[in-house]
């Protein structure tokens, strides 16, 4: 049963010392989600947010979603165009705990809605946590993985995917051809959020006014914070990365291309997700995924992610498929 938000405020005010509300109402959804949450108005007219996680899954992404915020510093914060929640407090609460922390204003826009001028200032957001040093999820003692690491867990990704005997025959090849491709894995690791997706960008107009979900920090492959995108119309796509690139510079020739393949895995990742729940719903539905897929990819010639393998997903089926894997991940 979800938690009222008055029930809610009160363990705010039991988790930060000296907080002062004057205005509560419950923020997301009643009845699902991964927490039950409510937005808090302080005397000061300051906003917070407080939330109980719902799910051991999701309490897991609320603790290393702190030790994220810890890592960005004051000093880290000023190097980014937008705004980083705060940690304020936490209180137990039923075996897990309430955490308040400081509301980032702006909005949400569904990723079919992101237009060129939002789509470039997602890429220059991208852009500059990428900038990041790298210092600052070493000394937070947060995961660090090398392009080569990047390969090799992409290649085991495959190998497993494969194992279950229900890849197609066309889309393993491809995958395996891209996988062999070494060109596509010369790239140099960076800071990334590791979570991005359109929920995780707030926005006013078309400016990014602040980043959320950061519990997957770590150092690795810039194109897992890029992949998203490829889900937007091919005026945003080419935007958001043209941005990135005029703010990065040509450091990775064939970061969309590998963007798209870590697309096309998150089938993939939820094929062997329904395997390891023992779940045949999702089974079948990452089966009926594939197959689309190689019919997609077979019917778009233009976009290959190598000189021998089938074109990749055009920006349409990308957009299905990234929202479909989204979907069915969190109702599993």
């Amino acid at each position: 049963m979800a938690r009222s938000a008055l029930t809610l405020a009160a363990l705010a005010t039991s988790a930060v010392a000296g907080l002062d509300l004057v205005g509560v109402q419950g923020f997301g959804s009643a009845s699902g989600g991964d927490y039950d949450a409510a937005l808090l108005t302080g005397r000061d007219g300051r906003h917070w947010i407080v939330r109980v996680p719902r799910s051991e899954r999701a309490e897991a992404e609320q603790s290393a979603d702190l030790v994220a915020l810890r890592a960005l510093s004051p000093g880290v914060r000023a190097r980014l165009p937008f705004s980083v929640s705060s940690f304020a407090g936490q209180a137990p609460v039923a075996g897990t705990r309430a955490v308040v922390s400081e509301f980032v204003y702006g909005t949400k826009v569904p990723l079919g809605a992101i237009g060129p001028a939002l789509g470039a200032a997602s890429g220059r957001a991208i852009a500059a946590i990428h900038a990041l040093p790298t210092s600052v999820v070493a000394d937070a003692g947060l995961p660090q993985h090398s392009a080569g690491d990047g390969h090799r867990a992409a290649l085991a990704l495959i190998d497993r995917a494969a194992a279950t005997g229900l890849v197609p025959a066309a889309l393993l090849q491809r995958w395996r051809e891209a996988g062999t491709d070494t060109g596509l894995w010369q790239y140099t690791p960076c800071v990334i959020n590791g979570s991005l997706g359109s929920d995780a960008i707030l926005s006013s107009g078309d400016e990014v006014t602040g980043v959320l979900d950061w519990h997957g920090l770590r150092v690795g492959d810039p194109a897992i914070d890029l992949q998203w995108l490829l889900g937007a119309s091919e005026d945003t796509v080419d935007a958001a990365f043209s941005a990135y690139a005029a703010a990065r510079g040509p450091l990775d020739l064939r970061l969309r291309q590998r963007a798209a393949l870590v697309a096309e895995l998150e089938v993939a990742r939820w094929l062997l997700h329904g395997a390891e729940v023992r779940s045949t719903d999702i089974v079948d539905d990452a089966v009926e995924m594939m197959s689309r897929l190689v019919d997609d990819v077979h019917a778009d010639v233009m976009h290959p992610i190598t000189p021998h393998t089938a074109p990749i997903l055009g920006l349409d089926e990308v957009k299905d498929l990234l929202e479909r894997t989204e979907q069915r991940r969190a109702a599993g």
